[in-house]
Formats: structure tokens, C-alpha cells, sequence
């Protein structure tokens, strides 16, 4: 009897945290979020005005506060109604991570946790689709990145110990010492002020330094950065491509179920005409 009970109420609380979940999950709840967090965005920008503080700051974090509550209900029944899945879905960990790091207490030795709340903004990334597509095309282009960041560090070392062993000793502040020598690379590569700050003054002393420095900028500059934008392009594609094909999947699997009921209720049309017919047979004729 009493384990009938505890059965019953058990079915009835996952029952309740189901249509929670699915509740939780659904568009316009999810749009409410994604207000929210914009709204949460703002809050936060003007916590960093001291005029703004000084007039509305407890107002200000009450609201904070309010918007907080929402997140951990929320959270609390995505984990609910999902379990363990939840644990293993990268996206959901994420907003855990977010919503974690805001209830954190702030010791003063934690201080700098309380800067990190803004962390709560990057929730759009999981609310918004087409942000979650872009930030998972950069994810999985991350081996390639890190193919060209190995090929750009190699060109940028070979060129710091050729600048380092000619330019240094006459601009020992730029490229006296490799590490020097990199630095002043990576602000060439940057363009910032290369020419008119950086090259020039250097072919005042060494006027072919232009062989080296042209070359430099368009491999590390046009080049790899074209190369990145490619790598990135090709993820974004291939995760297109990929979705485009779950979709197309999903259609033709609902199509497929479709078609067996159709057949299966064609069976049972069939079937009925065909009991008909014998019923109608088997009928005596009418009297004349």
C-alpha cells in the first residue's frame, strides 16, 4: 500500500517536472530569457556609472537580484526535467558555469569574481541560433586555427632572428633582443603605424630593409589573415551543410512514418471493403 503511494508520488513529481521542462524550453519562455539577459546586459553597463549608482544603484541591484532568481529557476528545472543529459550537453554546462560564477559569494579576496556577473550577457549565445551556429563554427575550426597559428608563429620567429641579427644593433628599442624583435613584428603585422613609425626610419639607415618588410606584411598579414577567414568560412559551411542534412533527414523519416500509417490505414480500408463484400454475398436474396 505505502510503496503503492510512494510509487504514485514519484510518477506524479516526474510528470510535474516534465511539463516543467518542456515548459521551460519552450519559444516564448526562451524569448522571455533572452530579454532578460538583454535586460541584464544593460543593468550591468550602468552598474559601472557612478552617477547611475548613486541615484538608482540599490534599485539597480534588486532588479540584478530579481533577473539572478529567474536564471537558477530556470536552470533548476532544465536540470530537473533533463538529468544527466544535461551534464553531458557542452551548451547547457555553459550556462551553469555563467549562472554559477553570479552566485559565487564576493570575498574580498574574490572581489574580481563580481566583474565576472557580465559573464551571464554570453547566455545569448545559447538562446540565439544562429550566435550558437557561428560560436560552434569557431570551435570546430580550432585545429586548422591552430595550424596556422603554428605556421605563423614559425614565420614570425625566422623573421624576428633575421631582424634581430640585422636592425639590432642600430634599433636596439625595436629589435634589440628576439623578444623585442617579435613584439615590433606583431605591431607591423598589425599595420600600426609600420610604415611612417617603424620601416622609414629604418631605411633611413638600411635603405633595401623594404625586401624584407613588404615581404613580411603580405604573408603574415594578407595571407594568413585570408587563411583564417577560410578556415572559419569552411566551418561555418560544413555546419550548414551538416544541419541542412539533419533536417532533410528528419523529413524524410517523418515522411517515411507517414507513408506506413497511410498503408497500414489503406490495409485496414481494404480489409473493411473486403468484409463487406462478403457479408453482402453471404446475404440471403429478397423474397419476390
Amino acid at each position: 500500500m505505502h510503496g503503492g503511494i510512494i510509487l504514485n508520488t514519484v510518477a506524479v513529481r516526474a510528470g510535474i517536472l516534465e511539463r516543467a521542462g518542456v515548459w521551460v524550453e519552450s519559444g516564448p519562455v526562451q524569448l522571455v530569457i533572452t530579454v532578460l539577459i538583454i535586460v541584464n546586459a544593460i543593468i550591468l553597463g550602468l552598474d559601472t556609472s557612478k552617477t547611475v549608482t548613486d541615484a538608482i544603484g540599490p534599485q539597480l541591484h534588486l532588479l540584478d537580484q530579481a533577473i539572478l532568481g529567474v536564471f537558477i529557476v530556470e536552470l533548476v528545472l532544465r536540470i530537473g526535467y533533463r538529468r544527466l543529459s544535461f551534464f553531458r550537453d557542452g551548451w547547457s554546462l555553459f550556462d551553469f558555469a555563467v549562472v554559477l560564477i553570479a552566485v559565487v559569494p564576493t570575498t574580498p579576496g574574490l572581489a574580481v569574481l563580481r566583474s565576472l556577473r557580465v559573464l551571464r550577457v554570453l547566455r545569448l549565445i545559447t538562446v540565439l541560433p544562429r550566435l550558437k551556429m557561428i560560436v560552434s563554427a569557431l570551435i570546430s575550426s580550432l585545429p586548422g586555427l591552430g595550424m596556422i597559428m603554428l605556421l605563423q608563429s614559425l614565420i614570425f620567429y625566422v623573421g624576428a632572428v633575421i631582424a634581430t641579427k640585422v636592425f639590432g644593433a642600430t634599433f636596439p628599442d625595436w629589435f634589440g633582443t628576439l623578444g623585442a624583435s617579435l613584439y615590433t613584428l606583431f605591431q607591423i603585422m598589425t599595420l600600426e603605424s609600420w610604415s611612417m613609425g617603424i620601416v622609414r626610419p629604418v631605411m633611413d639607415n638600411y635603405p633595401y630593409a623594404w625586401v624584407f618588410f613588404v615581404p613580411f606584411i603580405l604573408i603574415a598579414t594578407f595571407t594568413m589573415l585570408n587563411l583564417f577567414i577560410a578556415v572559419i568560412v569552411n566551418a561555418m559551411q560544413t555546419l550548414h551543410e551538416e544541419e541542412a542534412a539533419e533536417i532533410t533527414d528528419e523529413i524524410r523519416s517523418a515522411a517515411h512514418v507517414e507513408g506506413e500509417q497511410l498503408a497500414l490505414r489503406l490495409e485496414q480500408m481494404q480489409a473493411e471493403l473486403v468484409a463487406i463484400r462478403s457479408a453482402l454475398e453471404q446475404r440471403p436474396p429478397a423474397a419476390g
